[in-house]
């Protein structure tokens, strides 16, 4: 089975994404739910989970649109 969106069906998609990260309900303070938020656009249909990851990581090095933290949150 592959992972692209093509190849699986939005419940496989939503499995992947649930085996990936783990525990989104943990008490981390909501970050891991921010991670799984990450995730919708591919759970939907609507991008390729690498075009997920190559989005999150260009904001991410860059420093855009980055929240304040606090701990293992994040303070919107």
């Amino acid at each position: 089975m592959g992972i692209l969106i093509s190849e699986t069906t939005r419940e496989e998609r939503e499995r992947i994404v649930a085996e990936s990260i783990g525990n989104v309900n943990g008490s981390c303070d909501g970050c891991m739910a921010g991670l799984a938020d990450m995730y919708q656009d591919y759970i939907e249909g609507k991008k390729d989970i690498s075009q997920n990851n190559m989005e999150f990581k260009a904001n991410y090095e860059s420093g855009m649109e980055i929240p304040d933290r606090s701990g293992c949150g994040y303070i919107k």
